[in-house]
């Protein structure tokens, strides 16, 4: 491409902070707007635009406005609600699955059977519209037990039951909060991995891995969360489990996506476990993970832009080149968080250090005197010639912050040895 374009990146949070980081870098790109975006994201050269994410019709008329090339669609919601078809109405390119793409993230039940027809590996489910067929087959998987929300959210509507009690209790709960359909699952013991597929209409890129940290406090305790912290490359991860990986998990999903007439043009991230026999899917996302973006698209020596501005025009995708240096971060969140997040805590103005950057995501206020904004504020991140030093470096400055408001895990990174 000639020239130099200006993108715009719908979202507001650390994911989309990374993105939109990610493509001011690119020598093609001239501005990156977010839209809603932060107060944090000047610091990067991106400019927030006072859009809401789910004004598509606002969106769609800056973008004609600001000769915007394409559009980065972060969000699940979004993307579910179909602001990817919108724009196609309008005659724009967005990157992200159409409306009925997203609903392998939009409904669990439609995700398993789309890997049901496809042979995609995956946990021995039901999926119940009815509390009384539910709880009569409670005991059909074993304990403990996943129970599944149907819907989108926030990758926080999974309970595991660790007992018969505890599931009759989940799914009560469930239905009465008004769920019309969840799922039953078994649940799959082994390591779990995020791995984010590029896609082009049955043409992909793989982009590095990385494993996340769902629940709220060290040991994996607490409530599931959004994520709090991530880290890439993966050294506990063989190069013949990544490979079953593609073989056994990636292949036959895009074979699915382009035998079903999904003309899937975005991101896919699958959620792996690997089992004592073989790698099974736990969900699929129809976008970018957070906290996982924040360290793997650091990592990505290729082109972002290139590769989305490839994959959206049909040509032939780059390769993907990884930078061998490590990628770590940790996820500051208020106090309270999941449940009932904290707003509005005085934060103050985070300093600089050398070799630690910032990912701003739910904090309002300027940047000398920050507030918080509820749930995950912000990631702190390194990167390293090692793991370990990546570690150090965010832990150090974690720990001489005074954020008496705010929590962080303290042991990400604990299955790499770390």
């Amino acid at each position: 491409m000639a020239g130099q374009v200006n993108v715009l990146v719908v979202g507001e949070g650390g994911r989309e902070f990374a993105i939109a980081k990610k493509l001011q870098e690119s020598p093609h790109v001239k501005q990156v707007y977010c839209a809603p975006g932060n107060v944090g994201m000047p610091t990067v050269g991106v400019q927030p635009v006072a859009i809401a994410e789910t004004d598509f019709a606002g969106l769609i008329k800056f973008a004609k406005e600001h000769a915007v090339a394409w559009t980065f669609v972060g969000p699940e919601d979004c993307l579910v609600d179909g602001i990817v078809d919108d724009f196609a109405a309008a005659g724009l390119k967005a990157f992200g699955p159409n409306a009925r793409a997203a609903q392998l993230e939009g409904s669990k039940d439609y995700a398993l059977n789309f890997m049901n027809n496809y042979g995609v590996p995956t946990a021995r489910h039901a999926s119940y519209r009815d509390q009384t067929a539910a709880l009569a087959e409670i005991d059909q998987f074993g304990f403990p037990l996943v129970i599944k929300e149907n819907g989108l959210a926030g990758g926080k509507g999974v309970v595991i039951a660790q007992d018969h009690a505890t599931a009759v209790q989940t799914v009560k709960e469930m239905f009465a909060s008004g769920q019309a359909r969840l799922v039953l699952e078994e649940c799959l013991v082994g390591p779990e991995y995020s791995m984010f597929v590029l896609l082009s209409n049955g043409h992909y890129r793989i982009l590095p891995m990385a494993q996340d940290h769902k629940r709220a406090y060290d040991s994996d305790k607490g409530p599931n969360t959004g994520g709090m912290g991530a880290y890439s490359p993966l050294p506990q991860l063989s190069a013949a489990d990544r490979q079953a990986m593609v073989d056994q998990v990636v292949v036959p999903t895009v074979n699915g996506l382009v035998a079903g007439g999904y003309h899937y043009h975005g991101i896919l991230y699958i959620g792996l476990i690997m089992t004592a026999t073989g790698p099974k899917v736990i969900e699929y996302n129809v976008r970018l993970g957070d906290p996982e973006t924040q360290v793997i698209l650091p990592r990505l020596q290729t082109d972002l832009f290139e590769l989305v501005d490839r994959a959206l025009n049909d040509q032939p995708l780059p390769e993907v080149v990884e930078d061998p240096r490590a990628s770590f971060g940790v996820v500051l969140a208020s106090q309270g968080y999941p449940q009932k997040p904290v707003h509005g805590q005085a934060l103050g103005k985070f300093p600089t250090a050398a070799g630690v950057e910032i990912d701003y995501a739910n904090v309002a206020g300027s940047l000398a005197d920050l507030r918080g904004a509820g749930g995950r504020l912000l990631m702190v991140l390194a990167q390293a010639d090692s793991l370990a030093a990546a570690h150090d470096r965010v832990y150090d400055y974690l720990a001489a912050l005074d954020e008496p408001e705010c929590f962080y895990r303290t042991d990400i990174g604990a299955k790499a040895g770390l």
